[in-house]
């Protein structure tokens, strides 16, 4: 039948007073509608009248052409009101583009509505409000527009549009102003903020709940369970997200179709993607607490819960209580799979958590007196004075009736274990939670794992003048981020003369250096720095340079960090005796390490009473001290203290070690921070300016915040200040790490950029960003800024890269050999700035850090914040300005490893798979010694005269070899076109040399440089798919997908993440392997001597006398310590020269006056 070719008899039917053909006509607009629209949209006032006449017996038809003929004048919102009007004709089962459209434009405006009539509770809600700024930050009077008026608008929990950016539905609607694209058309619950839309004008509001149950049933008949959580979260729906989760956990137990062994576990599955979303994507943390409680409900409420996931609820609701129930609820059920569960989980704790949250699970679990060592480390730490803020958890809501909660109430008070082995396992999971377990197997595997090239060491100490320095510092900071955590600091045993031309604060850091390498040498770090620790002054002795005493307390918190328990206190009483300002600079950073995020009132206040001093060198290091004890706690008292004193003093180097430490405190507080980032923002002063994009960046870091990002490119084109303008760059990195895709299209336009600071902060939050994963992208912005005119721009580029390309070879990115030979390149070229240089030497110890065993990540394994990691890259970013800061970066280290332990917490020794080729994740092969050549011979010169006789001679002979032969000889043919006058060489000598002219090297250079990566390729193509690695061996993230555990031994309790993992041994009964510890070994130091010929003494007897790497390894801080605890050639601390006496000056053209 052939379709209509026009409406206008159908149109003129709809105004006859015949209701049947008036419906005839209707009928038949419904089916040609889509090829007669623009006839019939002249009378669509026609077809609405027929809708609102009550009395017309088919409305929902005529509403149903109604919302046709909308739909194709693209009037989205009306042809959704008159679809819902159509009732069951709006079939949503019918596949078409008109039905796909009107469900989500339905989906869109129910969202809108509920997130419109359920507001964002802020997190800070259940609490009491905190202390307000108003003292610090007055609010403007003269009108003026606030410069940080981003910061108070109202934020969504998405950090994208709904919408995808080509639907039709994304278009500007210009007749109406809500978007129910957005939740709450961008003001959820602000009253008045819009008009009501027109499902409330119609009063339709029932038809589209119909709609959407209609839409959530079809999604649990096929199973996308996912579909309606997604709809439910950002309509801040929690009712509908419980029951999505208990109908999928519900038709799974009815589902008898599938066998246990073949399903998957839906409900699981689903809790984790809602754990996935709440963490990734939410960005308002009222918000995400909710979600998580309920989380927590329904976990209780499981059969077998999936206990991971409620460690995770856990850990970020900072429930401490709830934490030790769980752990001490698994350890009751006394199976071998319960306990290892339970170690696991302390494991992660210990990954995810801070000191203070630890330190109150491990009060709250049961068990008996503390060890002597425990209690000797901790007892003189003031917790009675802590503050209240200070403690101050994320969430203490206290209205859930849950089950866990209950558990939790009755089990509040401490029991004692039971029987042995409960006491036993509670003294194993303190220590896990103490963090010496974990700490302990990351420095055995760094020191079983060292692939530390020393030829690239040796090449940088060569290549920059220790004299220099910035020279000397640079190579320090090398050594030390190449052997991070390997305890191996040879390199100063066998450059003693090198170490011996530090003065002043380049010994400080080189001191300091030994920290970073021997980072988590719990058992021996005290004894290794003792040479070097402050000693009482004794009249008539030399007690060591103050230099390598500050740079040893330093040091001291470096190899303690995030640890409080061992050497606090010793740092403590040292910062607390101390005169010397350079001491007290190194004891305030150590502190700060050492006590990250305890929120000790007691350090806080030694802290406070040293900055009052008023002194610039110590003042900026104890900023940043008090920031590091409050990391995180949001502590209001704190911070009025040091706003009032950044306004008080004169020192530029206090107000920016005060920015910084603010910025620490509001740690991860979201808007909590906003009223400090607003003052501080407003603020005159650009170092005050500079700490407010700092605070935003640390408090928003990881969220992905839209309303974050925006301020931070409004102050990156629009602030007078080039610092503040590079630090708001430089912030998206800390924004956006989780989104590493993102950032390079962002600041693409930046990094060009007029402003050499705008660049280098470009150039910066993409090595922070995307760090340690070989991003193409980035690598393409940041190859041009290498020949930036700029030598600062070219230092952030190298070390951007670096972070960037550490832990990649050329199996997994092609140009990795490219970059490291520009690095090396770079230190030997005499040409090249200082800055270019130092940051080469930076970026060499960088990409081969922890011994080519860590990469830099600022999450942890399991995706939550790696708050060590972020904090040490934040005041990293500091070396601008202090280079002695640089060594905050290995907090960055993570290694990457796989570290099996069974349920005894042993170490056994067994293999896992790894289903991939050996070389794609191979470590980079190492730099081939290059033997110093030969002096180059140089053109023998060869007088005319000599050259003539020559020719002559020839001639000579040549003719009496032709009278003595008698045979024909071809005549030659004399070159044309060379000067007779040129003086000749003697080429004989060069050619028996074998020597290549320059063209011919450079050749073959080139072609060697190409043939690496074909040569790769075909040995990859060789090699057999899947290798066997043993226990405590090297995966790269990437390679984590690859590993299983073929073994039917030893099975793993979750899916492996990196780190320690624990496995259950199948086979109790059968004997088993163990891995030998060898750093808790091989690291026992020598006794430290008391004078300078002892230290050398002890270094040559050591030297003759050594059995092993041990001593080697162990000699590497005590030969320094003779060197860097001499008295500096300046006479530190003699008396100063006298001031030069006042000199005229005369002009040429005085005497003419």
């Amino acid at each position: 039948m052939v379709g209509l070719t026009s409406a206008a008899g159908l149109v003129g039917f709809l105004s006859e007073p015949d209701t049947e053909l008036q419906i005839f006509a209707l009928s038949k607009l419904n089916d040609e509608i889509n090829s007669l629209w623009t006839e019939v949209a002249g009378s669509v006032g026609e077809i609405e009248a027929l809708y609102e006449d009550e009395a017309f017996p088919e409305r929902e038809l005529a509403a149903l052409v109604a919302a046709k003929v909308y739909y194709n004048l693209q009037e989205y919102n009306e042809s959704m009101v008159f679809a819902l009007g159509a009732g069951k004709l709006f079939n949503l089962d019918n596949e078409g583009e008109f039905e796909d459209t009107i469900i989500s434009k339905c989906v869109d405006t129910y969202i809108a509505l509920s997130a419109m009539f359920n507001p964002a509770t802020p997190a800070s809600t259940a609490n009491q409000a905190p202390p307000q700024l108003t003292t610090a930050f007055p609010s403007t009077t003269n009108g003026a527009t606030s410069t940080s008026a981003g910061l108070a608008s109202p934020t969504t929990p998405f950090s994208q549009s709904t919408l995808p950016s080509r639907s039709l539905l994304s278009r500007q609607d210009s007749s109406a102003t809500f978007d129910p694209s957005l939740p709450g058309g961008g003001n959820a619950g602000v009253p008045g903020a819009h008009p009501s839309p027109l499902i409330l004008q119609r009063g339709i509001q029932k038809q589209l709940h119909t709609v959407i149950e209609q839409l959530f049933e079809r999604c649990y008949k096929e199973g996308r369970y996912s579909q309606v959580v997604g709809i439910a979260i950002e309509a801040r729906n929690l009712e509908k997200l419980r029951q999505a989760i208990l109908r999928a956990s519900n038709d799974q137990a009815k589902d008898t179709s599938v066998s246990r062994e073949d399903s998957t576990d839906v409900g699981k599955d689903l809790m984790e993607y809602v754990l996935e979303i709440c963490m990734g994507v939410v960005q308002e943390r009222g918000l995400r607490n909710e979600i998580l409680r309920l989380i927590l409900d329904l976990l209780n409420d499981i059969p077998a819960p999936e206990y991971f996931s409620i460690a995770k609820c856990i850990v970020y609701l900072n429930e401490s209580t709830m934490a030790s129930d769980l752990l001490r609820r698994l350890v009751n059920k006394a199976d071998p799979k319960s306990l290892a569960v339970a170690y696991q989980i302390a494991f992660d704790m210990y990954d995810n958590s801070t000191q203070e949250f630890l330190r109150k699970v491990r009060s709250n679990l049961p068990s008996a007196p503390p060890p002597a060592s425990e209690t000797a480390g901790i007892s003189g730490i003031d917790r009675d004075n802590e503050p209240a803020d200070a403690s101050q958890s994320l969430l203490q809501d206290s209205n859930n009736t849950n089950d866990i909660v209950t558990s939790i109430n009755g089990a509040s008070e401490k029991l004692a274990p039971s029987s042995p082995e409960e006491q036993k396992a509670f003294d194993s999971i303190g220590e896990i939670l103490q963090g010496t377990k974990t700490i302990e197997l990351d420095l055995e595997f760094l020191y079983r794992n060292n692939h530390t090239d020393k030829n690239i060491l040796n090449k940088i100490k060569d290549s920059l003048e220790a004299r220099n320095s910035i020279f000397h510092t640079a190579v320090s900071l090398a050594n030390a981020f190449m052997h991070a955590g390997t305890t191996n600091d040879r390199f100063f045993r066998d450059n003693l003369e090198w170490l011996g031309k530090a003065v002043n604060w380049s010994k400080f850091t080189a001191t300091a250096a030994l920290g970073v390498i021997h980072r988590g040498n719990l058992g021996q770090g005290q004894k290794l720095l003792e040479p070097y620790l402050p000693k009482d002054r004794i009249e008539g002795t030399n007690t060591g340079s103050a230099y390598s005493q500050g740079g040893s307390l330093y040091a001291l918190g470096l190899i303690y960090a995030n640890h409080e328990a061992l050497a606090l206190d010793l740092i403590r009483g040292h910062f607390k005796r101390a005169t010397e300002e350079v001491v007290q600079h190194g004891g305030a950073l150590g502190l700060g390490v050492a006590g990250m995020a305890t929120g000790d009132q007691g350090i806080y206040e030694d802290l406070k009473n040293v900055l009052y001093a008023d002194s610039a060198l110590n003042g900026e290091a104890v900023g940043i001290a008090m920031g590091l004890i409050m990391l995180g706690t949001g502590n209001f008292q704190a911070l009025e203290d040091m706003i009032q004193y950044a306004h008080e003093t004169q020192h530029e180097k206090i107000v920016r070690g005060l920015a910084l430490g603010m910025a620490l405190i509001m740690y991860g507080r979201q808007e909590t921070a906003d009223e400090l980032v607003n003052g501080l923002l407003d603020d005159p002063d650009p170092i005050l300016r500079y700490g407010g994009i700092q605070t935003l960046a640390l408090a928003y870091c990881g969220t992905g915040s839209n309303k974050a990002v925006r301020k931070l490119l409004h102050v990156a084109v629009s602030d007078v200040s080039d610092d503040v303008r590079r630090i708001a760059v430089m912030s998206l990195g800390f924004i956006l790490f989780r989104k590493p895709n993102s950032v390079p299209r962002m600041v693409e336009l930046l990094s060009e950029s007029y402003n050499p600071h705008v660049r280098y902060g470009a150039a910066m939050a993409l090595g922070i960003s995307c760090a340690g994963t070989g991003l193409d992208e980035a690598i393409d912005l940041l190859e041009p800024m290498i020949k930036d005119p700029t030598d600062f721009v070219r230092q952030g580029a190298l070390i951007s890269l670096s972070m960037i390309m550490v832990q990649q070879n050329e199996a997994m990115n092609p140009k990795v050999g490219m970059i490291r030979k520009i690095l090396q390149k770079a230190i030997g070229d005499r040409h090249e700035d200082a800055m270019t240089k130092f940051g080469s030497a930076v970026s060499l110890g960088i990409i081969d850090a922890g011994g080519r065993n860590c990469t830099i990540s600022l999450q942890t394994q399991t995706g939550n914040l790696n708050m060590a990691g972020i904090v040490g890259m934040a005041v990293f970013t500091q070396y601008w300005y202090w280079f002695p800061l640089t060594h905050f970066l290995s907090l960055s280290f993570t290694p990457t490893s796989v570290i099996a332990l069974d349920q005894d917490l042993e170490v056994p020794s067994f293999k896992f798979h790894s289903a991939t080729r050996p070389s794609l994740f191979d470590y980079p092969p190492e730099q081939e010694a290059k033997v110093e050549d030969a002096p180059e011979k140089v053109k023998t010169a060869v007088l005319s005269t000599t050259a003539q006789a020559k020719r002559r001679a020839q001639k000579k002979e040549k003719q009496q070899r032709r009278e003595s032969m008698d045979i024909d000889h071809t005549p030659t043919t004399p070159k044309v076109g060379i000067n007779e006058d040129k003086m000749d060489t003697d080429e004989s000598a060069l050619k028996t040399d074998g020597e290549k002219p320059e063209s011919a090297e450079k050749e073959a250079e080139d072609s060697k440089t190409t043939a690496a990566p074909e040569g790769l390729r075909k040995k990859m193509e060789k090699e057999k798919v899947g290798c066997e690695l043993e226990n405590m061996s090297r995966v790269l993230p990437a390679q984590l997908k690859f590993i299983s555990f073929p073994d039917g031994r030893y099975e793993p309790v979750k899916k492996p993440t990196g780190g320690v993992i624990l496995v259950i041994d199948n086979k109790p009964s059968e004997s088993k392997n163990l891995m030998e510890l060898k750093a808790r070994k091989n690291t026992k130091p020598a006794a430290a001597p008391q004078t300078l010929q002892d230290r050398i003494n002890d270094v040559y007897n050591l030297e003759n006398n050594r059995s092993g790497a041990a001593g080697v390894e162990a000699s590497g801080a005590v030969a320094g310590a003779g060197v860097l605890n001499a008295m500096d050639e300046d006479g530190e601390g003699a008396e100063e020269a006298d001031v030069p006496r006042e000199f005229d000056y005369h002009s040429d053209n005085e005497g003419e006056e």
